[in-house]
């Protein structure tokens, strides 16, 4: 017997999560960076200039705070992000985007870039913008119900 279409659509995106992050890993790797800073990276430059709590960066990536803060120190000592005080909570900094964070971002994007065009270099610019516009759906449903008792 076949699994419910919704359990297989989403352990398909499971394992392409897995195949897409080894593949990181390597494309990353000549850069220096490692997919969890690359993932932060990502995370600070969809807005450069909007500071940032570890508390607030840890909920949007659904991931537990201690490792969240061992990753943004180690940006905060390669320069890719800035820490500033928080003068609403002097126990917490706030964090921004530096410019050699964006470049190194830019840098990141670009060494992933050969992998996901052999991968899409047989798909139609149409079949593109469907996948895109149904994933940012399914996505969009889960960002809005992750707080859900």
């Amino acid at each position: 017997m076949s699994e419910p279409l919704p359990f297989r659509i989403v352990n398909w995106i499971g394992i392409i999560d897995q195949l897409t992050s080894t593949e990181a890993n390597r494309a990353l790797k000549s850069l220096g960076l490692q997919l969890p800073h690359f993932v932060l990276l990502n995370h600070f430059s969809r807005r450069p200039d909007e500071a940032r709590t570890v508390t607030g960066v840890a909920r949007a990536l659904q991931q537990p705070q201690p490792g969240v803060t061992k990753n943004v120190q180690k940006l905060v000592a390669k320069g890719w992000l800035r820490e500033g005080v928080n003068g609403g909570d002097g126990r917490s900094k706030l964090l921004v985007l530096t410019p050699a964070g964006l470049a190194k971002h830019r840098a990141a994007v670009a060494a992933l870039m050969p992998g996901l065009t052999r991968a899409f270099a047989d798909w139609s610019e149409k079949d593109l913008r469907t996948l895109f516009a149904l994933l940012d759906r399914l996505k969009l449903w889960f960002d809005s119900d992750r707080d859900r008792p």
